[in-house]
C-alpha cells in the first residue's frame, strides 16, 4: 500500500489531501493497515489491519453517538500519526506515545493538518481545527488509553505503553482543573438580552421562525444543561407533566436514561416555540415529532448542524459587541464569545446553577455525572472566597 507520506513530498494541495483520505480510510478500517508485532493466533476478535480493529472498538460505543464520533476523532488522529511514521499499533511504545503528545499540542506541517471545519468528504478536510490545549490533550491520551487496554484485552497488541507513563496520574486526569470555558453571569445576560431583541417589523416569515428557534437553542441549553447530541435528539414527547411537576426524560453517555427537572422558563419557550409551529403549547406523551427542527418546520436538525448554528450565533454576538463598543471597551467580552463552543453552554448552565445554590448532590443528578468530583469542578466559590481575603493583602497606603 502506498505510504501516507507519498502525497505531502510532492507539496501540492490535491497531493496532501490525497495522502490524509488514504490514511482516513485506513483508520475507518475501510483498506487494509498495518499490523506488525502481534503474536499470530493471539487476536480473540475478527479483524485484519488496525482500522479494523479500532473499527470493533468503535462499534462498543455505538449506543451513544456523540461518544462514539469524539473517540473515533482521536483514534484517527493516532492512526493518521503513526502511518506516516509506519507504524502499526502493536509497535507504538513510550517514547512514540511521548513524541505523539508533542504533536498534538502542535501539529506539522500545519497546512496538512490544521484546517477550518470541513465536511469529512471534502478534499480540504482536515483532522485539526487547531493544536491541542493541554486539557484536550488529557482527554485525547485518556481515550486512547482505553483503546489500548481494549486491544490487551482483544489480543491484538502484547501491552498498553500507556502503563509505562511515570507521571501518568497528572497526565491523564482529567478531573482536577476547574471548569473555566463557560460564560460569566453578566456576559450570559447580555447574550441573553440581545437573542431576544425582536426582529425587525418587516421581518419575513423565516426571519421570524429563525428569531424563535434561536431562543429556543439556547434557552434549552442553559435551563437543562444538555449535551449537544441530546439536544438534537429530543423529542416532544420527552417533556411530560408527573404530579403537578414537567420532567424531561433524556438517554444520555452510556445509553442511559435519566429524568430531570424542567424550570418553568423552559416550559414557556416550549410553549411559545410550538405555538409558533401551530401546535397546542403542551406536547402530549406520544409525540415523537423533533423539538428542534429545520427550516421546513418538521424534519430534526442533527448534532453537526446545530454545532454550526450555536458558533454561528456566538459569532454574530460578537460581532454585536464590537459594533455596540466602537472604543474597544468590550473587546475581551466580544473574544470571549467568538472562542466559545456550544459546549461551553453546559458549562454556563451547570456553573451559574452552582452559583445560584443548587446543591452538589442534585447538580450532579442535572448533568448525569457518575462521580461527584467531575461535577464539583464547576464549584467556584472557594475560589471566590480566596480572592476576597487575598484583597486584603495590600501594598500600603497610596
Amino acid at each position: 500500500m502506498r505510504d501516507a507520506t507519498t502525497g505531502a513530498r510532492h507539496g501540492s494541495e490535491s497531493g496532501a489531501a490525497g495522502a490524509v483520505k488514504e490514511a482516513f480510510q485506513v483508520a475507518r478500517g475501510e483498506v487494509a493497515g498495518r499490523r506488525a508485532g502481534v503474536v499470530e493466533g493471539a487476536s480473540r476478535i475478527r479483524a485484519d489491519s488496525d482500522g479494523q480493529a479500532i473499527a470493533q472498538w468503535l462499534a462498543e460505543f455505538s449506543a451513544s453517538p456523540q461518544t462514539w464520533r469524539t473517540y473515533r476523532k482521536e483514534a484517527e488522529r493516532l492512526m493518521l500519526w503513526s502511518m506516516e511514521r509506519r507504524l502499526g499499533l502493536a509497535e507504538i511504545d513510550r517514547e512514540h506515545l511521548q513524541h505523539f503528545e508533542a504533536f498534538l499540542s502542535d501539529p506539522q506541517p500545519r497546512e496538512r493538518w490544521v484546517g477550518p471545519p470541513r465536511a469529512r468528504n471534502h478534499p480540504q478536510w482536515r483532522p485539526f481545527r487547531r493544536p491541542l490545549s493541554a486539557a484536550s490533550r488529557r482527554q485525547s491520551l485518556t481515550i486512547l488509553q482505553g483503546l489500548f487496554a481494549w486491544l490487551v484485552e482483544a489480543g491484538w497488541v502484547e501491552h498498553n505503553p500507556f502503563r509505562l507513563m511515570r507521571d501518568k496520574r497528572r497526565r491523564l486526569d482529567n478531573r482536577q482543573a476547574p471548569v473555566e470555558r463557560y460564560l460569566e453571569r453578566p456576559l450570559w445576560e447580555w447574550f441573553w438580552g440581545w437573542l431576544n431583541r425582536p426582529p425587525a417589523e418587516a421581518a419575513t416569515p423565516r426571519r421570524a421562525y429563525l428569531h424563535r428557534r434561536r431562543r429556543l437553542i439556547f434557552g434549552f441549553a442553559y435551563l437543562l444543561a444538555p449535551r449537544i447530541s441530546e439536544m438534537a435528539a429530543a423529542r416532544m414527547g420527552d417533556f411530560s407533566y408527573r404530579e403537578g411537576r414537567w420532567w424531561w426524560r433524556v438517554t444520555g453517555k452510556g445509553a442511559r436514561t435519566e429524568r430531570i427537572p424542567v424550570p418553568a422558563d423552559m416550559i414557556a419557550l416550549l410553549g411559545e416555540w410550538r405555538e409558533g409551529l401551530g401546535l397546542p403549547a403542551q406536547p402530549g406523551p406520544d409525540d415523537r415529532t423533533p423539538v428542534i427542527r429545520a427550516l421546513d418546520g418538521r424534519r430534526a436538525v442533527g448534532d453537526n448542524q446545530l454545532y454550526r448554528l450555536i458558533k454561528a450565533t456566538f459569532a454574530e454576538a460578537a460581532a454585536a459587541i464590537d459594533a455596540d463598543s466602537p472604543g474597544g471597551g468590550a473587546r475581551h467580552l466580544s473574544r470571549q464569545l467568538a472562542r466559545a463552543t456550544p459546549h461551553w453552554l453546559r458549562h454556563t448552565a451547570l456553573t451559574h446553577q452552582a452559583q445560584a445554590g443548587v446543591e452538589l448532590r442534585y447538580l450532579a443528578m442535572t448533568a448525569r455525572h457518575s462521580r461527584l468530583d467531575t461535577t464539583a469542578r464547576y464549584l467556584h466559590a472557594e475560589a471566590d472566597e480566596w480572592q476576597r481575603q487575598v484583597a486584603a493583602h495590600r501594598l500600603g497606603e497610596a
